[in-house]
């Protein structure tokens, strides 16, 4: 609700600009045919409490396999949390980082009285990350961190504009993101290797307004709730120096680690200034 609340506010004041900067203008013409912006804000990120690393210890394709001691006792007993370790036992984690973001637009909209639909393409950047971390009894730390190099998104809108000048807007369609994957772990035991950057797919949904303030010029301000799915990244744990009595190697020779939540989701409040041909 804060995300809508922080909408509505800040819609309500770009309306507040000052009727004679319409006065002179035809609004007939608004928010009809190409454009293209350019725009900035930040990426808010949803809860993902209760997020854990997933294990296949006989690298079967299956994750959930339990990582077990040569005593049959859980290894990961300690437990997970939501963030970057800070430290090799249970102590705690980095909150994930929200961040600035940033992007480019190409648009085309048809205006019909007071109705408009259009298409969004749009690619962009933001430093946001999103973190997980487990804790084994050796003891040592295992941290999974993701954030998108880069992002895109083609979407629909439609909206409503009461005689030109503002347009009031709804808008969703598919999402793409390229995740740049790091793992850090303090076991020095092992070795580990990993797939790196990974491809996500997921659709964008959001709401905004945007007002004209010359016949070519419109500032906005938009609200977008973005969800991918990565389900390719993997982390290979191997021997290295590790003794054969060693929980990851019990079952086969090694083990593969997963997140247990393949979504990437954020919220992005941002603005917009366009230039309409």
């Amino acid at each position: 609700m804060k995300f809508v609340s922080l909408l509505v506010a800040s819609a309500t004041s770009m309306l507040a600009v000052p009727a004679m900067a319409q006065e002179n203008r035809d609004t007939t013409r608004d928010f009809n045919g190409p454009y293209i912006s350019i725009g900035g804000g930040g990426t808010l990120q949803g809860s993902d409490r209760g997020e854990t690393l997933v294990f296949d210890t006989n690298r079967d394709g299956t994750f959930g396999d339990t990582v077990t001691t040569s005593g049959g006792a859980n290894a990961f007993s300690p437990g997970f949390c939501n963030g970057a370790a800070t430290g090799t036992a249970n102590l705690g984690c980095r909150n994930d980082r929200d961040a600035p973001e940033f992007f480019g637009r190409l648009g085309y909209d048809r205006r019909m009285g007071n109705i408009v639909v259009g298409a969004v393409i749009e690619g962009g950047h933001s430093v946001a990350r999103d973190s997980v971390s487990g804790f084994s009894t050796t003891p040592a730390s295992y941290t999974m961190t993701r954030e998108a190099d880069y992002q895109a998104s083609a979407r629909l809108r439609a909206g409503y504009t009461p005689g030109g000048g503002a347009l009031f807007y709804v808008t969703g369609g598919g999402a793409y993101a390229k995740l740049d994957n790091r793992f850090a772990t303090t076991n020095t035991a092992n070795s580990f290797a990993d797939n790196g950057r990974t491809n996500a797919w997921g659709y964008a949904a959001g709401g905004g307004a945007e007002l004209m303030v010359t016949n070519n010029i419109g500032i906005g301000l938009e609200y977008l709730y973005t969800d991918v799915k990565d389900k390719d990244y993997v982390v290979n744990v191997g021997a290295g120096t590790a003794a054969p009595t060693n929980p990851f190697l019990l079952n086969g020779g090694g083990t593969d680690i997963q997140r247990s939540d393949p979504h990437f989701r954020t919220h992005s409040v941002r603005g917009t200034l366009s230039f309409r041909f």
